[in-house]
C-alpha cells in the first residue's frame, strides 16, 4: 500500500513537471495568465465601475476584486478541459496509458499542474488589484489566508469537472466549446460583477444559488470587502455553501474522471 502510494505521488510529480517543461516552450501560454488578469480589472475596474453603485454602500472595486478571483478560478475548467483534448488527440494519452505508470497518476498529476497554474494567475490578479484598483483585504490574516484556500479549492473542484468534459471531447476546440461556452454566462450570472438585488424576480434565485455567488460571497466576507445582501441560505451562509458545492462537484467529477480514463477505448 505504502510503495503504491509513492510510486503514485512520483508519477503524479512526473506528469505535473512535464506541464512545467511543456510551458517553457510556449511562453506565449504563460503570458496569457498573467495579461488576462489585467485586462480584466481596467476593463471592469475603470471602465464599468465609475457607473455602478452599490446598494449597502462601499468601494465597488472592493467589491470587484474577489468575483474576479473566483472567475479566474472557474475558468480553470475550461483550460483543464482542452487541454486533456488535446493530449488525446495527439495521442500523447495512449502513450501514458501504454506505460507502466499508475493510471490516476496522469489525471492527478495534470490537474495539481493546472491548479499551480491557476494559482499564479490569481497571485498575478491579486497584484494588480492592489497596484491598478487599489483593493485591500481587511480581514484578518486567517480569513484572508482562508478566502484564498477557499478559492483554490473550488478551483481544484472545476479542474476536475473540466477534465472529465475532456476526455469525452474529439478535439481542443470542442472541449472549449463544451465548457466555455456555459461557463463564462455562468459567471455572469452571478454576483461576480454587480449585486444581485436588481435582479428580475424569476432571475434572482438562479444567481442566488450559483455556486460562483457562494464562492464570491464568503471570499468577500474574508477579505472584509463590501458584499451584497440576500435572505436565500447560500448567501446567507457563503463560507459552508461554497464548502458544500466544491466538495460536491470533486465528488462527482473525481471519480468519474478517473473511471472514464480507465475504460476509454480510444
Amino acid at each position: 500500500m505504502y510503495e503504491t502510494l509513492r510510486w503514485t505521488l512520483n508519477d503524479s510529480l512526473t506528469i505535473a513537471g512535464r506541464t512545467y517543461s511543456r510551458l517553457k516552450a510556449q511562453p506565449g501560454e504563460i503570458a496569457g495568465f498573467l495579461v488576462f488578469p489585467v485586462i480584466m480589472t481596467v476593463l471592469f475596474g475603470y471602465v464599468f465601475g465609475s457607473a455602478i453603485t452599490l446598494p449597502g454602500g462601499g468601494d465597488y472595486r472592493d467589491y470587484l476584486m474577489p468575483g474576479i478571483f473566483m472567475q479566474v478560478m472557474a475558468m480553470t475548467a475550461t483550460s483543464a478541459a482542452t487541454t486533456v483534448a488535446e493530449d488525446m488527440a495527439r495521442g500523447i494519452t495512449d502513450r501514458f496509458r501504454a506505460q507502466p505508470i499508475a493510471r490516476s497518476a496522469v489525471l492527478v498529476g495534470r490537474s495539481v499542474a493546472a491548479l499551480s497554474l491557476h494559482l499564479l494567475s490569481l497571485s498575478a490578479m491579486v497584484l494588480t488589484g492592489v497596484l491598478l484598483a487599489g483593493w485591500r483585504a481587511h480581514g484578518s490574516l486567517g480569513a484572508t489566508a482562508g478566502a484564498f484556500g477557499l478559492l483554490a479549492l473550488f478551483g481544484f473542484a472545476m479542474i476536475w469537472m473540466g477534465t472529465y468534459i475532456g476526455l469525452w471531447a474529439k478535439s481542443g476546440g470542442q472541449a472549449d466549446a463544451a465548457t466555455f461556452g456555459w461557463l463564462m454566462p455562468m459567471t455572469f450570472l452571478a454576483n461576480t460583477f454587480v449585486p444581485t438585488e436588481g435582479l428580475p424576480a424569476w432571475l434572482k434565485p438562479v444567481t442566488d444559488w450559483n455556486p460562483m455567488s457562494a464562492v464570491a460571497a464568503a471570499t468577500r466576507g474574508l477579505f472584509g470587502n463590501p458584499t451584497s445582501v440576500s435572505s436565500a441560505w447560500p448567501l446567507q451562509h457563503p463560507v459552508a455553501a461554497s464548502l458544500i458545492w466544491s466538495l460536491a462537484i470533486l465528488a462527482v467529477f473525481l471519480p468519474l474522471s478517473v473511471h472514464r480514463y480507465r475504460t476509454m477505448s480510444r
